[in-house]
């Protein structure tokens, strides 16, 4: 998979052809972002020379490090992290405009990227979030990197939104889940995009609540997390989400998800129609649920699998144009 960085020697006098431009649009995706470590193990061994870095929600964490060119470490911290390091990441707020705060998951993000602004990075890198008192997308390309990434990865009514130059900034995920269009505008001729959002509603109704090693589902977790705080109305809101109903239902948490995979899965099915990349690369992930990164190396192995075939069929395909 060596086309994109080679070309034919010039005839002499001549000036020697650009290679193509290569751009990387990493979707947004939760715990199904862990893929995109290993689209980025498949592009190393291909030889695959990317030259800028889109990314949305964590999509924007995992393309942050890499345009840092740190990406190994942070593959090796998450495959060894387990449930409880991962409740330690989440830092629990009594519910305003959000159920975690974000800092701990900045804080993590800053342990692993030494450049403190974006502009700094090895490689021109790209974070999406959404105004969400306009609806208007918002790409940070220069700034502070840990606020740019802390405002992608804002799930609505998850994660508290951020303040931003008079903005209020949350997921990208909103407005722009697959970031092409961000990628071509900074220079890339040829993206390799990734979807995590293609299957995900189907994924939810084939496997609709149980974490898939036991663990109480993360709205629990947070509650236990609140019980510091001394509120009745807390107090009521545990008691009414441990209340069995008549008929089952899905709990608030998933309602919530499940909503904004919907939209999400919609706004991408409709940005790649308008702005295919060269590469489209999508793992099948839909069962995969919003905070099981405990399941690292499954997650990380199916990305790379995925990114291996599709950089194959390409490759077939321009060698048959």
């Amino acid at each position: 998979m060596n086309e994109p960085q080679t070309s034919q020697a010039p005839a002499a006098g001549l000036t020697p052809p650009r290679r193509p431009r290569i751009g990387l649009a990493l979707g947004s995706g939760s715990a199904r972002g862990l893929a995109h470590i290993g689209v980025l193990r498949a592009l190393k061994e291909a030889r695959i020379e990317v030259d800028v870095v889109a990314g949305t929600s964590m999509g924007a964490v995992i393309g942050a490090v890499f345009a840092s060119g740190k990406i190994d470490g942070l593959s090796a911290r998450l495959c060894n992290l387990d449930w409880p390091g991962i409740v330690a990441l989440l830092d629990p707020v009594f519910p305003r405009s959000g159920l975690i705060d974000g800092q701990k998951i900045a804080e993590f993000v800053r342990a692993h990227v030494p450049s403190a602004r974006i502009e700094d990075l090895l490689l021109p890198f790209a974070a999406v979030a959404t105004d969400i008192t306009n609806g208007e997308q918002v790409v940070a390309t220069t700034g502070d990197l840990t606020e740019a990434v802390r405002a992608s990865i804002a799930v609505p009514g998850i994660v508290t939104p951020v303040r931003s130059n008079g903005r209020i900034l949350a997921d990208g995920g909103l407005v722009n889940p697959v970031p092409v269009s961000v990628a071509r505008a900074m220079g890339a001729d040829l993206v390799i995009a990734v979807d995590l959002n293609h299957d995900i509603v189907a994924g939810r109704l084939s496997h609709p609540a149980a974490h898939s090693n036991g663990h109480a589902p993360i709205m629990a977790r947070l509650l236990e997390s609140l019980q510091a705080i001394n509120s009745p109305v807390l107090a009521q809101f545990e008691a009414w989400l441990h209340k069995a109903p008549l008929e089952p239902l899905p709990g608030i948490f998933d309602v919530l998800l499940a909503s904004l995979y919907i939209m999400q899965a919609r706004v991408t099915e409709a940005g790649l129609q308008q702005d295919r990349p060269e590469i489209l690369i999508q793992p099948p992930l839909g069962a995969v649920r919003f905070m099981e990164f405990d399941r690292a190396e499954e997650i990380i192995d199916i990305g790379y699998r995925s990114a291996v075939e599709q950089l194959a069929l390409w490759t077939r395909t321009k060698t048959h144009d």
